[in-house]
């Protein structure tokens, strides 16, 4: 039995999802869904770490989420919806993904309640997601959300670049150097 859903689902679901799909490799830099395009896939991530990252006209880049190994990811929204993605999945390192074309997927959750129930606690588990860091981006003052960032994400620092999280934070670079020196001494 490959080892890529590990304890999340049963091996003959697993086995199930593995006839769907197959390993993707991306580069850094790299995206897996395309803001402007259509989305027809989603992914689990093997290896690696990715972001959803919004991009305005000006080039400016805001993040929405960093996901680590071991999750789903997908613009979930504009694929149901069939209409262009606002956002960019991009790898912020060399990852592999386990893709599943949507279609493939729609065929598991429309003739199995296993997958159906499955769908929702992943679609739960993104509800919760979402609610707290639009919580936090409300209501927490900036280096609070940095401390929640780093125990949310411990190690993760060293995996990608400072600017990264401070577009994570809803901060500018200086102002994540400033709340970092103050918390070192």
């Amino acid at each position: 039995m490959n080892t890529i859903f590990k304890e999340l689902l049963p091996v003959e679901k697993a086995n199930e999802l593995l006839a769907i799909g197959k390993i993707k490799t991306l580069k850094k830099g790299d995206y897996f869904i395309r803001a402007g395009a259509i989305p027809k896939k989603i992914g689990f991530i093997k290896k690696g770490l990715f972001r959803y990252v919004y991009i305005n006209s000006l080039g400016k880049q805001f993040t929405k989420g960093i996901i680590l190994e071991d999750q789903f990811i997908a613009s979930y929204s504009a694929m149901i919806s069939n209409e262009p993605s606002y956002f960019f999945i991009e790898a912020l390192e060399d990852s592999e993904v386990f893709s599943i074309p949507h279609k493939s997927w729609l065929n598991l959750v429309e003739t199995d309640a296993f997958w159906m129930k499955f769908l929702l606690k992943l679609v739960e588990k993104g509800f919760i997601t979402k609610e707290k860091r639009e919580r936090e981006l409300l209501l927490l003052n900036a280096e609070t959300r940095y401390v929640n960032f780093l125990k949310e994400y411990p190690n993760i620092e060293d995996r990608i670049h400072q600017t990264i999280i401070a577009s994570y934070l809803g901060i500018q670079p200086e102002s994540l150097s400033r709340i970092r020196k103050k918390i070192a001494t």
